[in-house]
């Protein structure tokens, strides 16, 4: 888009890959291995894997194997992501991004674990957020909704005073559940029709207001 928009919210709830930091070489090695050993498409896997935590790719992809060798697939595969951080990076404006949050309310809700969350984090340079909402804190994976209405909760605002930064159809459906305004970040969020799009974070500034309401300007 090329308009500006003028977004409110009293607290932002942000995805971490493809949102903050871009993990994309990372995530491709480990799941076109992953769908090499199962025999399947690599280019079909990595249309469902974005946004959603291992295994519940897992289930839609091997739809007939038991949960729980998804569950001990999904451990491995997150210890495989955690040492593989060589290409991992910012997203463009994310560093000034979140250095404009300082001290308003606004949460990390990733499908990551802890350790592979602070791994890429660390890898990429930027801030952890103090409140995260981590794959530990949760028991449904994205496009469930639980992990934003979490962040919500934690943070003391109604769902529908938040908005959501996601870059996945999985993130963007989540954040569409919980009720709250989504902005989708990169080309891989056009096409799920979020509220707003935006190249990079370059393109959105936060504005404090007075009155406990953050002001957005996106586009």
């Amino acid at each position: 888009m090329t308009a500006t928009a003028v977004l409110t919210a009293r607290a932002l709830l942000l995805d971490m890959d493809g949102t903050l930091v871009n993990s994309d070489a990372s995530v491709e090695r480990v799941w076109r291995r992953w769908a090499e050993r199962h025999g399947l498409d690599g280019d079909e896997v990595m249309k469902v894997v974005h946004g959603r935590q291992g295994y519940a790719s897992m289930a839609l992809l091997l739809p007939g194997r038991p949960m729980e060798q998804n569950y001990a697939d999904n451990a491995r595969m997150l210890a495989d992501e955690t040492a593989d951080t060589d290409s991992v990076v910012a997203i463009p404006g994310a560093p000034e991004f979140l250095a404009s949050l300082r001290g308003l309310p606004h949460a990390l809700v990733t499908s990551a674990d802890v350790p592979l969350s602070t791994a890429r984090m660390a890898a990429a340079g930027l801030e952890q957020p103090e409140v995260r909402v981590t794959a530990e804190s949760v028991g449904a994976s994205k496009p469930d909704p639980e992990g934003f209405l979490k962040g919500a909760a934690e943070l003391g605002v109604a769902p529908a005073d938040c908005v959501v930064f996601e870059d996945s159809g999985a993130g963007i459906a989540a954040g569409r559940a919980a009720g709250m305004t989504v902005v989708g970040v990169g080309p891989r969020a056009a096409v799920h029709e979020p509220d707003v799009v935006v190249e990079d974070l370059t393109r959105v500034r936060v504005e404090a207001v007075g009155d406990g309401t953050i002001r957005l300007h996106v586009g």
